[in-house]
């Protein structure tokens, strides 16, 4: 009997009961939904689960299976452009290169000393792209915000108008979209740029708050890009949406400095754009459900739960995954990439990324992707405890009315306790 109490006690002192115990009173104090599991890649074993089965809002935690897929398929090298040469003319296709004159891209000029050197006539086709400027599910009226760029099979500056405060007024980058940049004699509190719904105006109202920097999406057409190319370029390219025909493929820059900026900022058009890329790679069609199926059904057949998986970036709020189907994408990532290689793409508690100022430790112990949208956030990834070991969590919030701020402190506490105690 007393061998009995002793292990009951025992077992009521473990971590992993503590751990879960807190897990259930900060659910119930706050009055949302938690999913979390830690697991050992090791001994292949969950330590802990706590709704782990239930399916929840991923935010951009989505893009985990965008960097999967995107490493099955891609290769060494993005995908910029495909072209034939028809008598005299270059007639090319984008291929989703999200890179291209892109400012937080490593860039090698490579495509752009092609275009601005080649010889021949320019001509400029959209016809293999076949999806919606926006994905299935997006916040349309979020149009007007850096993080919602349009899909666009040929991209250019991130598909984003900056605009600036300089000593002479407002300027912007590309240059091109400073004669659509209007005054209006409307004062608010905030000085902002607004873009019209379905074009390029732009309108400027002044504020109290002066801003110094905006980025705004731009409304893309076949002709506003061959526009851009032409003032960029200095050279004359013409669109006419010719059918796609396979030619040269040119590529760009190495994928890597691509992934690293998607995981570690969580930009959404790199991984909107990735899609891309693997459906150009796997199809002649520019399509991101053709690189979803794929992926689904073969290069992730061993799912523990059927995902609900409609984009690249996790915008969308029909995007559905389990805390155990992202573990398996973390776990099948850290056997099959070496590891120097996949934590210097992911961000790092306390260094870089969307985790530089949080999970501060004087030795890094989160690598991971975070994903928010409002009501919602999740953290991933691995984390390294003080006795060495990796291991592989997944905790997602869904529907608390709490700040972002205090659901993150309430992990950030539980997280160094298992880092603590493994």
């Amino acid at each position: 009997m007393r061998s009995l109490v002793f292990i009951c006690l025992l077992a009521a002192c473990s971590p992993a009961l503590q751990i879960r115990k807190e897990i259930r009173s900060i659910e119930a104090a706050q009055q949302h939904h938690i999913g979390f599991i830690l697991y050992d890649p090791v001994a292949k074993r969950e330590i802990i689960r706590h709704h782990d089965a239930h399916y929840f809002t991923p935010a951009s935690n989505t893009k985990i299976f965008t960097l999967y897929a995107a490493m099955k398929i891609l290769g060494d090298s993005v995908r910029s452009l495909e072209y034939v040469q028809r008598n005299d003319s270059i007639i090319f296709w984008g291929l989703g290169d999200p890179g291209f004159l892109n400012p937080l891209c490593y860039g090698n000029q490579r495509v752009y000393t092609f275009l601005k050197n080649v010889k021949g006539k320019l001509i400029y086709s959209a016809a293999n792209f076949n999806t919606t400027a926006l994905g299935y599910g997006w916040s349309w009226d979020d149009y007007n915000y850096s993080y919602s760029a349009e899909r666009t099979p040929f991209t250019l500056y991130g598909n984003l108008i900056t605009v600036k405060r300089t000593s002479a007024g407002l300027s912007t980058v590309p240059r091109f979209f400073q004669e659509h940049l209007l005054t209006s004699t409307e004062r608010r509190a905030s000085e902002e740029v607004l873009r019209a719904v379905d074009e390029n105006e732009l309108v400027h109202y002044a504020g109290d708050a002066l801003m110094k920097q905006q980025e705004i999406p731009f409304r893309f057409s076949g002709d506003l890009l061959a526009d851009l190319l032409t003032d960029t370029l200095k050279r004359q390219v013409d669109f006419v949406n010719m059918p796609y025909r396979a030619g040269t493929v040119l590529k760009s820059v190495p994928v890597d400095s691509i992934y690293r900026v998607m995981m570690q900022d969580s930009d959404n058009m790199m991984a909107e754009q990735l899609l891309l890329q693997c459906a150009a790679v796997l199809s002649d069609t520019l399509q991101p459900e053709i690189a979803i199926r794929y992926t689904a059904q073969n290069l992730l057949p061993t799912l523990p739960d059927k995902p609900q998986w409609v984009d690249g970036s996790g915008l969308s709020r029909f995007n559905l995954f389990t805390p155990r189907s992202i573990v398996h994408v973390w776990e099948k990532l850290y056997r099959e990439v070496p590891r120097e290689r996949l934590f210097n793409i992911i961000a790092v508690g306390g260094q870089s990324g969307t985790l530089k100022n949080y999970y501060q430790s004087a030795r890094p112990y989160i690598y991971g992707k975070t994903g928010t949208l409002s009501n919602n956030h999740s953290l991933s990834g691995y984390l390294i405890t003080k006795k060495g070991k990796t291991l592989i969590f997944c905790w997602m919030n869904n529907n608390f009315v709490a700040s972002t701020g205090e659901v993150r402190r309430k992990m950030e506490m539980v997280l160094a306790r298992i880092r603590d105690r493994y």
